[in-house]
């Protein structure tokens, strides 16, 4: 007699408090992406110095977020997930303070931005313990056949956060806060999540790394899950056995030849969207003739990244679960529409093509980012989740080092060396995804 194993998805409750944390931090992100190139102005900032104000967080979230995601493994997810939780909160609360003291001429705007880059490092130092907490939480209680659609949901929480912050920012720059009311809204938001984090998601004691099974007494660690009949915390089937972790385990590095592929497609793909990222608030100012009325730019700016992440929602949510797409093919296809988008942003001199342009990019970056994770993902072994989504983490974070910066420093000079640049990265994603990574295999 055959018993197939029992599949318990996690309670929605929890999903919904996993869906929350990712949440917020992406809306308030995006809400200040909305409101600082209006900053910038206001306090005589040149562009390319605000881009490089995040620099330093970006810098921080490469070399921890494998560290946080290794001792998410010793401590829990939980534990991590708090961690990241109220260093987002510490550090948008003290950003939005020190760019106030800068709008209200309390300090000199380079005073101001300088404070503004000290205090988001702290969301890079300890921000970055969060997310690969979180995909590790999911990726590890999903088959591997379905690991793509279950990171896409993760993933996706970014993007509703990413539709959310820019549709909320220009209704929160209120009388006596202004532009920084979407600091002040959002800090007090994620501390409701964490709160909640800490009263409602169970404590996890993880005796295996990047796994689905969390277990504790009375099983022990050579406890064979698939043979247990109840899952307190939903665990899906064919899970492979887990190594139990210990400290002399084999740590999966950045050159494993599994990775090695994924990772460059990851980091090329990941340099071209935070290049337009970074490009797009000051290229709406110009073209939209805002630079004397900055106020005015927040609803715009507001606008069209709230069309691309309605995009990447679409992508995420609709194309690759209807469509089915494997990690590479998701690449492929998400490469080429972001060809397509920026040139449509080259061209534009009016808010609509601007837009749409925006929104045909996100497509594909929406397509491209579940497929490096998933592929990232699927390259390793069920024992070894923890710490790949350390490096898929770190590798997102790495795009966000000097490459805005470098984005708007072309912008300025030249702004078609942005697109031409946009478009060789876009290309050379193409080629590794051709040549170097094999095709999907459906199960």
């Amino acid at each position: 007699m055959v018993i197939k194993p029992q599949i318990v998805e996690l309670p929605p409750g929890r999903l919904a408090l996993l869906f929350a944390v990712m949440l917020v931090t992406a809306a308030g992100n995006t809400a200040m992406q909305s409101v600082m190139p209006s900053i910038g102005t206001h306090l005589g900032i040149a562009d390319v110095w605000v881009s490089l104000a995040y620099s330093w967080s970006a810098l921080l979230w490469m070399l921890l977020a494998p560290f946080w995601a290794r001792r998410s493994d010793r401590r829990g997810r939980k534990a991590m997930m708090a961690l990241g939780l109220t260093g987002f909160a510490i550090s948008f609360g003290l950003c939005g303070l020190a760019l106030y003291a800068g709008l209200r001429g309390m300090i000199s705007g380079l005073s101001a931005i300088l404070l503004f880059a000290a205090a988001r490092s702290l969301y890079g130092g300890f921000g970055s313990a969060a997310p690969p907490a979180v995909q590790a939480y999911v990726a590890s209680r999903t088959s591997r056949a379905e690991r793509t659609k279950a990171l896409s949901m993760v993933a996706s929480s970014f993007g509703l956060g990413t539709v959310l912050g820019p549709a909320l920012a220009p209704l929160l720059i209120l009388p006596g806060v202004g532009l920084i009311g979407p600091f002040a809204a959002f800090t007090f938001a994620s501390l409701v999540v964490l709160a909640l984090l800490r009263l409602r998601l169970p404590n996890d004691d993880p005796r295996y790394a990047g796994r689905g099974e969390i277990m504790s007494e009375p099983f022990s660690p050579a406890s064979n899950p698939r043979m247990v009949e109840e899952y307190p915390d939903g665990s899906p089937d064919e899970l492979a056995e887990a190594e139990p972790l210990h400290d002399g385990a084999d740590r999966l590095r950045w050159t494993d030849p599994r990775m090695r592929a994924w990772l460059a497609v990851g980091a090329l793909g990941g340099q071209a969207q935070s290049i337009l990222l970074g490009v797009v608030g000051f290229l709406l100012l110009d073209r939209l003739g805002l630079r004397h009325q900055p106020d005015l730019a927040a609803g715009p700016i507001g606008l069209v990244l709230m069309c691309g992440a309605i995009a990447t929602l679409l992508a995420q949510w609709g194309l690759i679960p209807m469509m089915g797409l494997g990690p590479r093919t998701s690449t492929i296809w998400g490469m080429g529409l972001c060809c397509a988008g920026t040139l449509a942003i080259g061209w534009g001199t009016d808010l609509h093509t601007i837009a749409t342009g925006f929104a045909i990019a996100s497509l594909g970056f929406g397509l491209f980012r579940p497929g490096f994770t998933s592929g990232a993902s699927l390259a390793v072994s069920p024992a070894e989740q923890g710490q790949s989504a350390g490096i898929v983490a770190a590798v997102n974070g790495s795009a966000y080092i000097v490459s805005p910066a470098i984005g708007v420093w072309l912008y300025n000079n030249s702004s078609w060396l942005v697109w031409a640049t946009v478009e060789a990265i876009c290309l050379g994603v193409w080629l590794i995804c051709l040549m170097a990574i094999r095709r999907d295999v459906q199960d």
